[in-house]
């Protein structure tokens, strides 16, 4: 194959393809329709033009008719009149005009077989129109309906990647999750067995040690004031046999 065979190949190729995807089948069965409709309008026109040249015809022929008709009555009063040059003049008349007629007739015949054929024509056209517009609207519905299919596989397959992406990324959320909660667990771990001291227990300072030893001596001291201050409410022992000798006489 030469290169130009080959570009000719690839461009119709393209040519093709760009087509197809300009191409609405809906738009070209409608514009296949009209196209159906203005020629049966056509077909009729053509039927109306016919039959006005015919009828202009017959009237024509018809005064070729009367004419005929007149001069063959002269002929025939000029004969009884004994007037032979009338009646040789008004047959001569009749003589011209016969063939007229007989070319007329001839005419409305061949206008009277071409309207019978366009009438028959224009029944199939018809006939043919009203069984192409119901092809042209189950057609139109099937397009559609599989263009609507066509979307909703296309929207489908674009969910099922959007989705498979969030999957993905689901994923790799509750994998940080798990890894910073395996984390969260070894640090307390660590911290109840002691290999790691929480600093945070350790408020106003010093060590355990420390802290223990103050509140231990703080609590003894307090516990002893206590004690004392509830002795210092207890009456004196003069005052115990008078408080008694009073509850006896109560």
């Amino acid at each position: 194959m030469s290169l130009w065979s080959r570009i000719a190949t690839i461009f119709g190729a393209k040519m093709d393809k760009a087509l197809d995807k300009m191409e609405n089948p809906a738009e070209t069965l409608d514009y296949s329709y009209k196209k159906q409709v203005a020629l049966l309008a056509d077909v009729k026109r053509g039927l109306a033009e016919i039959a006005t040249s015919k009828q202009r015809l017959k009237l024509q022929n018809q005064k070729l008719l009367e004419q005929d008709t007149h001069l063959q009555d002269q002929a025939q009063r000029a004969v009884a009149q004994g007037r032979d040059d009338l009646a040789r003049e008004a047959l001569q008349r009749r003589a011209a005009i016969r063939p007229q007629i007989e070319s007329m007739d001839g005419r409305i015949q061949q206008l009277d077989e071409q309207q019978v054929k366009l009438q028959d024509a224009a029944e199939k056209l018809q006939t043919r129109i009203q069984m192409f517009a119901s092809q042209k609207e189950a057609l139109k519905a099937q397009y559609s309906a599989s263009a609507a299919q066509v979307k909703i596989n296309e929207s489908f397959t674009g969910l099922s990647k959007e989705m498979t992406d969030i999957g993905t990324s689901v994923q790799r959320a509750q994998d940080r999750i798990e890894q910073m909660q395996a984390r969260s667990a070894a640090i307390d771990e660590l911290m109840a067995s002691g290999a790691l001291e929480d600093y945070t227990a350790q408020v106003g300072g010093g060590d355990d040690i420390e802290r223990q030893l103050q509140i231990g001596s703080g609590g003894a001291h307090d516990i002893e004031a206590e004690l004392a201050a509830m002795k210092a409410q207890l009456p004196s022992p003069q005052a115990q046999p008078q408080l008694e000798s009073h509850e006896q006489q109560s």
